[in-house]
């Protein structure tokens, strides 16, 4: 398992590398974010063997557990799935960043809970891009106000914007939803947010995000392989 996801990490990196290249984008303005949900703590050791840091989790008991197990390592956790109120503490407790934040009583209770000396935690606000009803993430419309009001929390630095656009095999159509995130993200940089990330792109869609302005990529399945989910 080591050295076939030590080889996926090379492989996913050198794609990033060639979609930076071909944007005209600098070598090393996109980082990689592992997503390790499902699977085991051994296969985090085995891509922060290979020299990955940043780690993505879904699912707040997997990030608690995986925290604890890897503890003595240097691991960067991201924490980039729904989250309700009544887990916030967990989170705030063991997440560097969070991608998900939707809502503004989300974001008070994870800046409450955030222990006093730990750093502020990153975090980014998701916004729907897709228009979905089961998509998570505030409206674009919204974004402005939300952002504001995040960047205002004591305990948290608001560092940009995620989204999950809608699986399409229309490239027009996803680069549009690209788009659309990256076009909120200038808005609220003109208002005066010093905001620096842009969450988006998956194992099959990188390229595309990394061409729309994508700053952090969130890979997957690409590395670890495919998903078993219990049933």
């Amino acid at each position: 398992m080591s050295d076939s996801i030590a080889q996926a990490i090379t492989d996913v990196s050198q794609r990033i590398r060639a979609a930076e290249a071909a944007s005209a984008r600098p070598a090393g303005s996109v980082r990689l974010l592992a997503v390790s949900k499902t699977f085991p703590a051994s296969a985090v050791q085995a891509a922060y063997a290979a020299g990955q840091r940043a780690f993505g989790e879904n699912y707040v008991q997997e990030l608690q557990a995986k925290a604890a197990a890897l503890a003595g390592l240097d691991i960067e956790w991201h924490f980039i799935g729904p989250l309700q109120s009544n887990k916030t503490r967990i989170v705030a407790e063991n997440a560097h960043w969070v991608h998900s934040i939707e809502r503004l009583k989300i974001a008070q209770r994870l800046s409450e809970q955030r222990p006093a000396q730990l750093p502020p935690l990153q975090v980014c606000i998701q916004v729907n891009v897709s228009g979905e009803d089961s998509k998570s993430g505030c409206t674009p419309a919204e974004a402005l106000a939300l952002a504001h009001a995040v960047a205002a929390l004591p305990n948290l630095q608001l560092r940009g914007l995620m989204c999950i656009p809608e699986p399409t095999t229309d490239m027009q159509k996803l680069a549009g939803q690209f788009a659309l995130l990256r076009q909120v993200q200038d808005e609220l940089r003109e208002d005066g947010l010093a905001l620096d990330t842009v969450s988006m792109g998956m194992s099959s869609d990188m390229a595309q995000a990394i061409a729309a302005g994508s700053t952090m990529v969130r890979v997957g399945t690409a590395i670890f392989g495919a998903r078993h989910y219990p049933t």
